[in-house]
């Protein structure tokens, strides 16, 4: 009877020991479950539970018991922890689909965000900026020519005539580039036929494959009435000479490469190289006997001049056809470059309030500044100019003031600078382009963007006559002395 009594009291001990247990492991579990989910404070949970078996470890079923438990709480931590972990990392997946849950709205910006308007119903400002839909553009399917391997100049093409400023920046950036698209478009196509031009209806297709193709990657589908340039400009025109095999035999074109591979755009437009080779070509390719026999009448009927133009054309294809992509439309870029610079491409009305309102004055007259401003102010939304640009429409500009009357320096008087005869940013700030090749450059949060080069107020410069036929802006030859003489001597003519 005692020894069944004694059984019975150590069978007990052992049930209130084993409910002490449970109790306190299972408050512990819940004490893990609700501490965030925290690896480290699971993993601290996890050794209370260890410490609870080093307590209890008198009985081998309680042991048991304990491990069990603490093994279903390690494989809890286990999950907190690849919970957590994924939950920072979104798989390539999961960020192409949508969300699936009503929580996401669109976005919406403030307009303050945005340049401040005068009026609510003045379009943006022409710096404003501007993102271009872009699509798969419809062909006619008779270009005999894979685009694909001229994708790089295309898409240079379409961003310098990127649709909200391809007028703007026309004269300088655009059609430059455009031309030289074409010139080696005529290379490409020459480099699997003998001939350096496209006939007619081949020429009409491929000029209008081309501008949809321009279209569809954002530029503007009017570059052609832009830069007055049609589908002609393929064709060779009146040239005599069009096809590779006569082109190598009359011309020297060993030394036409050699002149034209590199193009240096510090020396070229002052002291040209590669421009005398190009016209030396066309004239030998213009005045030819087999061209003679062709068409007897040919330079007759047509303007020589026309007929120059035309074979300058067929050389830049055949140079095309010779260089690389890149190597043909960094030369092109410096010799459009040249030849842009030495004219002033904005119109002038007469300016006849500016005349009558400055024509006798000594000193700073608010009516001579006020007219004068007001003129200004219409020249400077016509387009974006280069320095040297600047340079001749303030002096062309001047000596139409001078040719009125106007003798005294007007400009030093009013504050006028050469960045006031460029298009202006948000009407605040003039931005005068570089002389050499620029380019236009896309951004994702910006649009299209340009780089201006003075930012500064550099006054414009007052006619001395009212003549400027005589202008240069290339310095004369000189012997340098052989020790300088100060050191502000010996400084290029070159305006960058």
């Amino acid at each position: 009877m005692l020894s069944g009594l004694s059984i019975f009291r150590g069978l007990a001990r052992v049930l209130v020991c084993f409910c002490e247990l449970f109790w306190d492991i299972l408050l512990r579990n819940i004490r893990l479950y609700f501490v965030d989910l925290n690896v480290a404070k699971g993993l601290v949970g996890t050794m209370d539970c260890l410490q609870t078996i080093t307590r209890h470890k008198g009985s081998l079923c309680g042991q048991f018991f304990l491990f069990t438990i603490w093994l279903s709480s390690f494989q809890d931590v286990a999950g907190s922890l690849t919970v957590n972990e994924y939950s920072h990392v979104a798989s390539t997946s999961e960020l192409a689909n949508p969300p699936n849950t009503d929580l996401f709205e669109p976005i919406e910006i403030s307009p303050a965000v945005f340049p401040h308007l005068p009026s609510p119903v003045e379009s943006f400002p022409p710096m404003y900026p501007s993102f271009p839909a872009t699509y798969e553009p419809v062909l006619t399917g008779k270009c005999p020519v894979n685009f694909s391997a001229i994708s790089t100049i295309l898409d240079k093409t379409a961003s310098d005539c990127s649709q909200p400023l391809a007028s703007l920046v026309g004269n300088v950036i655009c059609c430059p580039q455009f031309s030289t698209l074409l010139h080696i478009f005529q290379g490409y196509y020459s480099t699997n036929s003998n001939k350096l031009v496209l006939q007619d209806g081949m020429a009409n297709d491929c000029f209008s494959d081309i501008v949809s193709i321009l279209a569809s990657r954002g530029a503007n589908s009017t570059i052609p009435k832009i830069c007055s340039v049609k589908s002609s400009n393929l064709t060779g025109g009146s040239c005599p000479i069009t096809d590779v095999s006569a082109f190598e035999k009359t011309v020297n074109t060993s030394k036409l490469l050699e002149a034209c591979s590199i193009v240096d755009p510090l020396k070229e437009c002052c002291r040209p190289v590669c421009r005398p080779a190009i016209m030396d070509a066309a004239v030998q390719i213009s005045v030819t006997q087999s061209g003679m026999s062709d068409d007897k009448n040919i330079i007759g009927e047509a303007d020589h001049v026309d007929v120059l133009n035309d074979c300058k054309g067929v050389v830049f294809s055949w140079l095309s056809r010779k260089l690389s992509s890149d190597a043909a439309n960094a030369a092109f870029r410096i010799l459009s470059a040249c030849k842009v610079n030495k004219v002033c491409p904005l119109n002038f009305s007469q300016p006849t309030d500016v005349i009558k309102a400055c024509r006798n004055i000594a000193a700073p007259s608010p009516s001579c500044c006020s007219s004068l401003n007001t003129y200004i102010a219409g020249i400077q939304k016509q387009m974006l100019i280069t320095n040297k640009q600047a340079i001749i429409c303030a002096t062309m500009f001047g000596s139409m003031l001078r040719k009125g009357g106007v003798m005294t320096n007007i400009y030093e008087l009013c504050d006028v600078d050469l960045k006031d005869f460029s298009l202006q940013a948000y009407g605040q700030q003039g931005c005068l382009l570089r002389s050499l090749p620029a380019d236009m450059v896309f951004d994702n949060s910006s649009g299209f963007s340009f780089t201006c080069d003075l930012s500064d107020n550099i006054a414009a410069p007052w006619p001395s006559s009212t003549s400027i036929s005589s202008m240069s802006l290339c310095a004369p030859e000189m012997s340098l002395p052989a020790l300088p003489i100060s050191q502000t001597s010996g400084s290029s003519g070159y305006l960058a």
